[in-house]
């Protein structure tokens, strides 16, 4: 991407990580403003790696179609794109390379500092490691 990227290029296909069904309807509605051309949600199944893994893969797959439909709620033509995988950072600029992506817009989870700690901070990981965009959408406080 040239260095004169305006916000119309940004905007051309937004890869959208997302976990559960209100995560993605939350992070959808907090990307809708900004109007991108195109979005493809992303729902990365962590697989144990040798380790059980947290959910079964049905359980996963259910999941990520939940999310989808969340994600279709607010962009009717939103694609579909599922990982699978331990490092889920990974999986993300993976799939942002598959579906040739023009940034990455996510919204953080939050959690304390011990659980971000624990978790690696995907947000960390993100936007320091990626050869894309990366839109961190503002988070809602919740009451």
């Amino acid at each position: 991407m040239s260095s004169e990227t305006d916000d119309e290029d940004i905007l051309a296909h937004v890869l959208l990580p997302v976990a559960h069904e209100a995560d993605a309807l939350a992070t959808a509605t907090a990307l809708e403003p900004y109007g991108p051309a195109n979005v493809t949600a992303l729902h990365v199944v962590e697989k144990g790696g040798g380790v059980p893994d947290k959910t079964p893969v049905e359980q996963s797959e259910e999941l990520a179609e939940e999310a989808y439909a969340a994600v279709r709620s607010v962009f009717p033509n939103t694609g579909e794109h599922t990982a699978y995988g331990r490092d889920v950072v990974e999986k993300i600029f993976e799939a942002a390379d598959e579906v040739d992506a023009s940034a990455i817009a996510y919204r953080s989870r939050g959690g304390n500092r011990l659980m971000q700690f624990l978790s690696g901070d995907i947000s960390v990981k993100l936007v320091t490691q990626a050869n894309r965009p990366v839109i961190a959408l503002p988070r809602e406080e919740e009451s």
